[in-house]
């Protein structure tokens, strides 16, 4: 082993570790990696930023624009309707409906945005069928993913592993090369939910699917006014615990008062309370209490407000930030009463709480304020938006625009990334959306990762580290057959992607994977679309961000995930290793 060889692995070890922990954000890890290998003289500041100029940064920054499009033309929503009109009564008839349509879906969008868009109108559903929202939303989001494997552009992972197997000298992949394989995985998982899957999954609460809404417990700040009656009681004398406030902390000026059932509650306390929303709107026709929030809006009215949900996304700008330091109510219009954390019971300023992806964040502001919330790539609103005929119309227009692209690049009548950078442009020419709002809609992160790992992957191969590691799978490995080493880079796919997000986890495995394949003398293009399907089996953990998505409103725990998805995972993988090598001969 050279010390080349050794420093690359080094590196290797060190961004799966930080990818992991999430000790720094993905976009920054990536360029500190990059400018490792420059410094170290293991690639030129040329090779180094070469992922940069790959045709997948264009692809990909121009579905994101498109997907956005369509989000904001409000063409997603037309289908949530189709579900609530056509599905219902049952809970296999929901499955029945909503599945396929999600596989449907993200083989074009990604899946992240499938399901955060279908969830509400899944939930409805699930409300008006008495049908508990757990039985379904783990299916919806496990459809959102096995959609990806069905075309070129259901995933970035699939783009991302496209085109470096195009830099590794094969023919990049097409656009519907996956489509056999993806169809029967999205009727494999759609089998498995009707037949045992549902059964693995929690009843929440049988049938009543309100009092599961109501359950959810946010944090809030509540401030005694001056003149309330409650000054001077005693805690346990008050009715703040009848009212379904849990007081978790008391703030009086700059002391910190623990809330004990003898404290007495004094003018111009500011409490820290944890309460569900209907308790919190009670509060807000309560004298002598008022939500924090409510003393801020400046003399609006505040019965003309309204108080929405809204969901941060994992892939939002917002994470790991505060509110105080990102200004939200002057950059967004509205005003944050309350958070919600899965699994967590908070008793700080939610002023100076760094906000994580999945928390769910209650909004109080004007109706106009929430039109435009909802254009945002940030946060997802989880009630319903209008949306004017006038933009619903373009944003069919947006899907015809789409279809073309689609359509072009298949044919080769159109280099794929010039048609969707067409299309991306035509979306804006609709003036649906703006070229700021565009520019918002890229995820700049995961462009940056997939160049990052791409560059990477060319460490790998110029240093020798993937020829390395491959005479060592080729050693220890072949004696147990090519079966094997097949299923052996599966399983180290899926096991990575569950930190790691599922581009770079293909992106790592992959030079390994072709360089094994060189070795054995086999086709290198079978081991790639292996690994490239295997990186969308994400259901075990729910890192993944559709997962995240459906993990606050299902009210699930982590071993949900484990039960459902690991049957599903064994499935899957089955059915890749029979059908990869059967459609991409090995020899």
């Amino acid at each position: 082993m050279t010390f080349s060889i050794l420093l690359v692995l080094g590196l290797l070890a060190a961004v799966i570790l930080v990818f992991s922990f999430e000790w720094l954000s993905v976009d920054l890890a990536t360029l500190l990696l990059l400018a490792a290998l420059v410094l170290t003289k293991t690639l030129t500041v040329e090779e180094a930023f070469s992922g940069f100029s790959n045709e997948i940064i264009i692809i990909l920054a121009s579905i994101f624009v498109l997907s956005g499009a369509l989000m904001k033309g409000g063409v997603l929503d037309a289908l949530g309707e189709v579900i609530h009109r056509f599905a219902g009564g049952s809970k296999a008839r929901i499955l029945l409906c909503v599945m396929p349509l999600t596989n449907f879906i993200s083989s074009f969008m990604n899946n992240t945005t499938t399901t955060a868009v279908l969830m509400p109108a899944v939930l409805g559903l699930c409300k008006r069928s008495k049908v508990s929202p757990s039985k379904v939303l783990i299916p919806l989001a496990y459809a959102s993913m096995l959609g990806g494997t069905c075309t070129l552009i259901g995933t970035s992972t699939n783009v991302a592993a496209s085109a470096y197997i195009r830099s590794a000298g094969m023919r990049p992949f097409s656009m519907f090369e996956f489509l056999p394989v993806g169809i029967t995985v999205g009727i494999a998982g759609l089998v498995y939910m009707l037949t045992i899957g549902h059964r693995l999954l929690p009843e929440t609460v049988a049938g009543n699917v309100a009092q599961s809404d109501a359950i959810r417990e946010f944090l809030s700040e509540v401030e005694i006014t001056p003149g309330s009656p409650l000054a001077g009681q005693a805690l346990r004398d008050s009715r703040l615990s009848a009212m379904g406030l849990q007081v978790r902390a008391i703030l009086r000026g700059e002391r910190r008062v623990e809330p004990e059932s003898g404290t007495r509650l004094a003018e111009g306390d500011l409490l820290l309370v944890q309460a569900s929303r209907e308790a919190l709107l009670e509060v807000k026709d309560t004298a002598g209490l008022q939500i924090r929030q409510d003393l801020h809006e400046e003399g609006k009215l505040v019965a003309a407000l309204r108080i929405v949900e809204a969901l941060l996304m994992p892939q939002s700008a917002l994470v790991g930030r505060t509110i105080r330091e990102l200004d939200f109510r002057r950059r967004f219009g509205v005003s944050v009463i309350a958070i919600y954390r899965r699994g967590h019971t908070l008793a700080t300023r939610i002023g100076g709480l760094p906000l994580r992806a999945g928390d769910v964040l209650l909004l109080q502001g004007s109706p106009e304020s929430f039109r435009f919330l909802a254009d945002n790539a940030d946060l997802f609103v989880l009630e319903e938006i209008e949306h004017q005929p006038a933009r619903r119309r373009k944003g069919f227009l947006v899907v015809g625009i789409f279809l073309v692209a689609v359509i072009a690049s298949s044919l080769s009548w159109v280099p794929l990334p010039i048609a969707f950078l067409l299309a991306a442009l035509g979306v804006v020419g609709t003036r649906l959306v703006t070229m700021e709002e565009a520019y918002n809609l890229i995820d700049w992160r995961l462009l940056i990762l997939i160049a990052g790992m791409t560059s990477f992957g060319l460490a790998m191969q110029k240093t020798g580290a993937a020829v390395w590691i491959a005479d060592l799978i080729v050693h220890w490995a072949a004696p147990f057959g090519t079966g094997f080493i097949l299923a052996a880079f599966a399983v180290l796919t899926i096991l990575l992607t569950q930190p790691m997000s599922n581009a770079a986890a293909a992106l790592v495995v992959l030079p390994v994977a072709v360089a094994t394949a060189h070795r054995l003398g086999l086709d290198p293009r079978a081991f790639a679309i292996l690994i490239t399907l295997s990186a969308s089996l994400s259901f075990i953990t729910p890192f993944e961000p559709s997962c995240l998505i459906v993990y606050g409103p299902g009210k699930y725990r982590f071993r949900d995930f484990m039960v459902c998805g690991l049957p599903l995972t064994v499935l899957v993988l089955a059915i890749l290793l029979v059908m990869v090598p059967m459609l991409w001969p090995l020899q």
